[in-house]
């Protein structure tokens, strides 16, 4: 085969892949319409879902008090594991604070229980299997997989910090100082 051909079967062959993967990996339509995530500002989508305790989690009835809802890909792995021990080791803290903490990932309730008792996690998670949640925040991609992002909502519903590409080792008390700055 000549190397022109070759180079071009190369060239077809990484474009047949990388186009697709490209396309799927751009944000999915929100229900409200907008595409990403929802914006600062915006008041927090309207959503329910029962956590892994069984108990029924509405976030517009949590107005009053901040809310990180925090959105991570799977239980267990690496990553989230930091992130969910890194908030549960300062607990007390948010507790302090009057934080509401609900983590969100498409796992299941069983997923999210042994994930809870494993790691002695004090907070809720969310199973958001169908990925109402995830849709409804922006942070679904065409992969039905979703992104690593939090969001911190204010005492008023309202969205007042977006954390992308969060690092899981500093995020909780990165979310404790700009909690500290909205009621300050």
């Amino acid at each position: 085969m000549s190397r022109v051909l070759a180079a071009t079967l190369r060239l077809g062959l990484a474009a047949a892949v990388a186009l697709p993967l490209a396309a799927a990996c751009q944000p999915v339509q929100r229900p409200d319409g907008g595409q990403g995530p929802i914006a600062v500002g915006a008041t927090a989508p309207a959503v329910s879902a029962t956590d892994h305790n069984g108990q029924t989690i509405d976030l517009a009835a949590l107005r009053g008090k901040p809310v990180l809802v925090y959105f991570y890909p799977k239980d267990g792995t690496p990553g989230c594991t930091k992130e969910a021990c890194a908030i549960r080791d300062i607990w007390s803290r948010f507790e302090a604070a009057g934080v509401v903490v609900l983590g969100v990932s498409s796992d299941d309730a069983n997923s999210h229980a042994d994930f809870a008792k494993e790691h002695s996690l004090p907070f809720s998670l969310i199973a958001d299997t169908d990925l109402t949640w995830a849709k409804a925040f922006g942070v679904e991609s065409s992969f039905k997989v979703i992104h690593r992002t939090s969001f911190l909502i204010d005492s008023e519903g309202k969205v007042a910090k977006i954390y992308v590409d969060v690092d899981p080792g500093v995020h909780a008390e990165e979310v404790l100082a700009d909690v500290a700055s909205l009621s300050g």
